[in-house]
This record gives C-alpha cells, structure tokens and sequence, in this order.
C-alpha cells in the first residue's frame, strides 16, 4: 500500500493521519458492488482506499501544439477502466490546493487531474478552457491513460471554481456530472449557464455562518433540476482545499482551517464521487449523509 504524504512550501512534509481501510478488492467493479450492497456510510470514506497510487507531479496536457496546459495527474492501481475525476482551483489557488483529495480519491478507484489555469479568471473563459479538456480527454483519453472510462468524467471545482465547473457543463462538456467544493458565483451571466446544466450536480458546501461565498444560492436556485446541496457543521471555505492555499503559502499555518473538517470534506467528494461514477446519480450519497450530524440544512431537486 502507498504511502500519502505531502511536501509543502518550504520543505514541510505532512503525512495525513488517516488509516487505510480494512476493505479488500482487486478491481473498482469489486468494491462498488460492495459499497452498494451495504449501508451507505461517509464515514468509511474518512479512511483511504485499498488500491495504491500513481502521482505525476506537472504533467503536461497538450491540447494542441500552442496550448498546453500544467496538471497534476494521480493513477489509481487497478488495470480495468475507471472513472477520471478533473478538479479546478478556486480564486488566488493552485492544483495543490486539491493534491490530497485527489489521491485520495485515486485510493478509491478513480483517477484524478488537478489542473491549473489562471487562478484570477476570468471565469467564464476557464470554464470554455475546461469544456474544451473534457472534450479533449472523451476522444483521446489514451493522451492521459488509456484506462480511463470517457463515459465517467467527473468535474469538481472550489469557489469560482465551481463558476468555472457550472459554465463547463452548461457549454457541453462531456462529463457525468459535477461536484461543487463551496462554490462562489460570478459573472452577471452565470443563471443562464446554471438554467442549462442538464447533468447531475451535488453541492458540498461550508457552515454558513462560519463563513459565505458570493452568490453560493445561485446554484441551488438557477439549476433546474438533478441538483442536490448539503452543508458541513462549522466547516469554513477553505476547508473545502486539502491542503489548503493558505497552508501551501504559509508553510503550514493555517488558522482557518482544521484537519478534521477537511477530511470531512474529503470523505463526502469521495461519497458523492463513487455515487455518481457507479449508479450516475447522486442517491448513495445524499443517504450516507442523512443520519451523519456533521452534515446539515440538506436539499435537492
């Protein structure tokens, strides 16, 4: 089994204290089927999963031979096809940001992309950039890994990420569906892109009152519908990233965020993206939500 730690800025290595889980399978197909069969319980996703990992630190994807775009790309073990999970950082942030959620949803059984684009937007644009990858990725996955299942991508975005995520999916990309890590609304024309997003779409968001993205209700309210919110018990926004931006910048201090939550944060995505990459849909999850205290003020449509 790998190992996960972390080397953030300034050299401080940070090994999350979560264990491995006591499930065994050889293949995703394996431990789907017996997720599905037992009660659904985030809890479990606390823990990381039974397959090893591959990180590839500043892959480059070249999405033609001007543009070329910097990711961070981390393999699940399993030889059969598997879904690929495709996260995008938030305002001011970095694909590191998501470095932990994303191997951790590799020990999964998904693979995951965390890239980097402009981290000032504008938004609208990175959202077309990123609709543009996911097409990229759906007829050539072979340019990534060739066990990558097109029919199973999955979009993740945090703040003006998740604007970026939503626009995407409203320009046609080719994805099952996306989760949103406390998103932030921008742009005037953002109903609009939201009144169009005909896939699933599950927000995971922060405490309220702990602290409020600009616009966060957008969401809810413009998508028509498929669409699913829950919020986490005194969570703040930036313990949507794991590490957090601030962690990264700071070598390690941060005082809005704690572990705890993060994880939480950490076991929801990985609830909400087996869910969705297994029955696509969003059920599994929403029930491994409903009778867990840390989870509050749940809605869909």
């Amino acid at each position: 089994m790998l190992a996960i730690a972390w080397t953030l800025a300034g050299g401080c290595t940070r090994v999350p204290p979560t264990g491995v889980t006591s499930l065994k399978a050889t293949t995703l197909s394996e431990l789907q089927g017996y997720l599905l069969d037992h009660k659904a319980d985030v809890d479990q996703f606390r823990l990381r999963g039974p397959f090893a990992v591959a990180a590839h630190e500043n892959h480059e994807l070249r999405l033609s031979t001007t543009e070329r775009i910097n990711t961070d790309l981390f393999l699940s073990a399993p030889p059969q096809k598997a879904p690929l999970v495709v996260f995008l950082h938030g305002h001011d942030s970095s694909k590191e940001a998501h470095g932990y959620q994303a191997m951790h949803l590799a020990s999964w059984g998904i693979h995951c992309l965390a890239l980097q684009l402009p981290n000032n937007g504008p938004w609208v644009r990175n959202g077309r950039i990123l609709a543009r990858i996911v097409d990229f990725i759906h007829r050539r996955p072979e340019m990534i890994d060739s066990r990558i299942d097109v029919r199973k991508i999955i979009l993740v975005g945090h703040s003006f990420g998740g604007s970026a995520v939503a626009i995407a999916l409203a320009e046609g990309a080719p994805a099952a569906g996306a989760i949103l890590l406390d998103p932030a609304g921008v742009g005037r024309d953002l109903p609009g892109f939201l009144q169009k997003i005909s896939a699933p779409v599950m927000l995971l968001g922060a405490d309220e009152k702990i602290s409020s993205t600009h616009n966060r209700g957008y969401f809810y309210r413009f998508v028509r519908s498929g669409i699913a919110e829950v919020s986490i018990r005194n969570a703040s926004h930036e313990d949507a990233q794991y590490p957090s931006e601030h962690s990264l910048q700071r070598f390690g201090i941060e005082p809005y965020t704690t572990e705890e939550l993060q994880i939480t944060f950490v076991s929801a995505l990985t609830s909400a993206a087996l869910s969705l990459s297994a029955t696509g849909k969003f059920d599994y999850a929403w029930a491994s939500f409903s009778e867990n205290g840390k989870f509050f003020n749940a809605k869909k449509k």
